[in-house]
């Protein structure tokens, strides 16, 4: 594998994980994909995120997206099951563990690899 198949295998994986511990780490790390960044570099800007304590807000955007991947195949009961879950959260009812707990559910069910790699599900 070239170096550049290894950068972008460990940031398809670690980048949901970034996104809900900080949207801009997960825009500046992005940007500096563009360009000709290493894998040591990349690491190092992914620990520096991961350091980041998420905040609802992230962790709901970061929910968000992952929801993208089930919206037009989940069943009307999943949809609504994604949708209290997001409130139950908001108004501090449940941890985000359960949304991530939902989300890989619904990955391994519909065989979404993409999510089933993400650091952020296991």
């Amino acid at each position: 594998m070239s170096k550049r198949a290894d950068i972008e295998k460990l940031w398809r994986h670690e980048k949901y994980n970034v996104m809900m511990h900080s949207q801009k780490s997960y825009l500046d790390i992005r940007e500096a994909l563009k360009g000709d960044i290493t894998y040591d570099v990349l690491q190092s800007k992914i620990d520096d995120a991961k350091a980041i304590v998420p905040t609802k807000g992230s962790i709901i955007n970061t929910y968000d997206h992952m929801w993208g991947y089930f919206k037009k195949i989940a069943t009307e009961e999943e949809r609504n099951q994604y949708l209290q879950y997001k409130s139950q959260y908001q108004e501090n009812e449940i941890q985000y563990q359960c949304l991530i707990k939902f989300i890989y559910k619904l990955a391994v069910k519909y065989n979404q690899k993409y999510l089933l790699e993400s650091t952020i599900l296991h």
